[in-house]
């Protein structure tokens, strides 16, 4: 079956040409079928299908089992692993080819093929893996890294707490040694994950003080764990929810528990964090593209006064300035994937470049799901168009995992030489 690739990726090297290609296929082929046996999860009813309202607004089963399916095929044709290295049964996959690929797979618009919101695609995300064989003790990778990428293993991210998000090197949860254990007390919020999670990855001070980097560590606290307990979970903007709130009290773990070196947890945290930004960036410029795209086609098919509403300039101007930002944005984008590549160094020298791409992807991809719902009009409001769930998709990162105002301050940092290089 032939597939002709848009200009956008024409001039990219041709094997990773080919690889989009082939999964724009496979796409085609395997996973729009399926899509199209379950519509409810993507239609206007796709909230309320995915949302189990009556089990604290987590995720149904039944969405979850879709999920599973959609990566099972995935990985059985040799997609889902990309990004790993060819020694868990991924091709090497770089920085540049997961960019090109989320903004691909985003700009296609909503669909099983990739969603976001389970940050759960055909091409996976799978930095759990990558953390394990990073920092991982070879009996921690013996035990988890296989079905950390099979899903057989799910693992939770527990860093945030009630009083402290962005200023982790104060974070309150502590752990302490009871002879060859050690005793973790404390809160962590918006756990993402953690209701389907087996393990959580849980950042304690065990040293240090408040405010220091050195001195706090990660560790594998099995979720089931006497003591892991999730009084609620918080209903987000865009539901279900895997956000919890987690309490943690007198959670005993032993020692070997602990996940790279003691006291240098946040080096994990940081890692996790610079493997997602660059890929959120990618898939907000495609998102963005995809509501463009969407809004100059409803404009000239649909009339107003007599004359095409694509012959207003108050609809043509401001989609004429997203459409340049989208193409100045997923150049940055690329070109910055590609230093990241030659650096040897997933953020050397380009951390305030990374954090460009993310807050302005972030805002650009708002800004153009909302003009989308104005060019639609009272259409483009509703939950029969895709336009409100890409909002409040998106939404979400210009605040986690970094908001657009710690992207901001690390640019100034290297900006005015308080950060150095």
């Amino acid at each position: 079956m032939e597939m002709t690739l848009s200009p956008e990726l024409q001039g990219l090297p041709e094997d990773l040409q080919d690889f989009i290609a082939r999964l724009d296929h496979f796409i085609e082929r395997e996973i729009k079928p399926l899509e199209a046996d379950n519509v409810q999860f993507f239609d206007h009813r796709r909230e309320w299908a995915r949302t189990d309202f009556d089990n604290d607004g987590v995720h149904r089963q039944e969405w979850l089992e879709l999920l599973h399916e959609m990566r099972r095929r995935a990985d059985a044709a040799g997609f889902f692993r990309y990004a790993l290295p060819r020694k868990m049964g991924g091709l090497d996959g770089n920085n540049l080819g997961m960019a090109v690929i989320r903004d691909n797979l985003a700009s296609k618009g909503l669909g099983l093929h990739n969603d976001l919101q389970m940050e759960s695609s055909v091409v996976g995300n799978l930095v759990f893996p990558l953390i394990l064989d990073e920092f991982g003790t070879e009996a921690q990778k013996e035990q988890f890294l296989h079905g950390s990428i099979t899903g057989e293993a799910e693992f939770a991210f527990n860093l945030t707490e009630p009083s402290h998000g962005s200023d982790a090197t104060w974070l309150e949860t502590s752990a302490v040694r009871d002879g060859g254990d050690w005793v973790i007390n404390g809160a962590k919020r918006f756990a993402s994950g953690v209701n389907f999670a087996s393990h959580s990855i849980v950042f304690a001070r065990t040293s240090g003080e408040p405010g220091h980097a050195r001195g706090i560590t990660a560790f594998i606290v099995p979720t089931d764990t006497r003591g892991f307990e999730i009084p609620y979970f918080h209903w987000t903007f865009n539901m279900p929810t895997d956000h919890a709130e987690v309490e943690l009290t007198d959670v005993r773990v032993p020692a070997d528990s602990i996940l790279g070196e003691e006291g240098r947890g946040l080096d994990t945290a940081l890692f996790f964090l610079h493997e997602n930004r660059i890929r959120q960036a990618a898939s907000g410029v495609g998102a963005a593209d995809y509501c463009v795209r969407e809004s100059v086609a409803y404009a000239l098919e649909r009339s107003t006064f007599g004359k095409p509403l694509a012959e207003r300039q108050a609809i043509q101007w401001p989609l004429v300035e997203l459409a340049t930002d989208v193409q100045l944005l997923r150049t940055f984008v690329r070109k910055t994937a590609s230093e990241m590549d030659a650096g040897g160094a997933r953020v050397a020298g380009i951390s305030d470049k990374v954090s460009m791409c993310n807050f302005r992807a972030n805002r650009l991809v708002c800004e153009a799901a909302d003009r989308a719902m104005q060019v639609h009009g009272g259409i483009g409001y509703t939950r029969h168009k895709p336009f409100e769930h890409i909002y409040r998709h998106h939404r979400r990162y210009r605040i986690t995992e970094g908001s657009e105002e710690i992207q901001i301050r690390n640019i100034a940092g290297h900006l005015f030489g308080f950060i150095k290089r």
